[in-house]
């Protein structure tokens, strides 16, 4: 069962999406087209792996509504010439949650309530990208035999690092990012800090011109 909620941990940290992976030498880069809304919606399945314990999401996404999050900063905010080009998101939905143990559900929900999720794309080869959760930016909250609650990236922002793709539509894909996370509950929860990876493909859509592709350059 410890296992189990260990993954769970995994889960609240994958919510939370930043792109914040950048390399070790900064080139320039340049996000497009400058302006423009984006989504980044999960293709295919997160996985949230924990020793032998998986959890599985089937829907995930963060979108734009009001305000500036979600968009491509207008010229020239959207160039950084040594550096990634960081843009604030919306905090991901997560659904279609399930568990590896028999009995056990899931449900996860992301917040802003200590600093904003982000999205960051550093140009290079490969482009690097990822997401940064803020302080306690998801929880999760089992139930069944176990009732815990797991909150994700506890003592600060982490970054959920991954490589991008330019594409129609472009991906950004995450394979086995660490998430650290902190456990509460009674019998049966694996009480303190945890640790899991987190591993899901998000497409990136253009919502302000559809025939168009949200692109990372130089």
């Amino acid at each position: 069962m410890s296992k189990l909620l260990t993954a769970a941990t995994g889960l609240a940290a994958a919510t939370a999406l930043t792109l914040g992976g950048t390399g070790t030498q900064a080139a320039s880069t340049t996000l497009l087209p400058a302006g423009h809304s984006f989504a980044a919606e999960l293709t295919g399945k997160a996985t949230f792996v924990a020793g032998s314990t998986t959890m599985t999401c089937t829907v995930s996404a963060s979108v734009p509504t009001t305000g500036p999050n979600n968009q491509v900063p207008a010229a020239p905010a959207n160039h950084n010439e040594a550096g990634p080009v960081t843009v604030p998101i919306n905090p991901p939905t997560f659904s279609g949650c399930s568990t590896s143990v028999f009995g056990v559900s899931v449900t996860v929900t992301a917040n802003a309530a200590n600093g904003a999720w982000t999205l960051s794309a550093q140009n290079g080869a490969p482009v690097t990208a990822g997401f940064t959760i803020p302080k306690g930016g998801v929880v999760l909250k089992t139930s069944g035999f176990a009732s815990c609650t797991i909150t994700a990236s506890p003592a600060g922002p982490t970054a959920v690092d991954g490589t991008w793709t330019n594409g129609a539509p472009s991906a950004l894909a995450i394979s086995g990012a660490p998430v650290p996370a902190t456990v509460t509950g009674g019998f049966l929860c694996p009480t303190g800090n945890q640790s899991a990876t987190f591993t899901a493909t998000y497409r990136i859509t253009d919502t302000t011109d559809p025939a168009q592709q949200i692109t990372v350059t130089g």
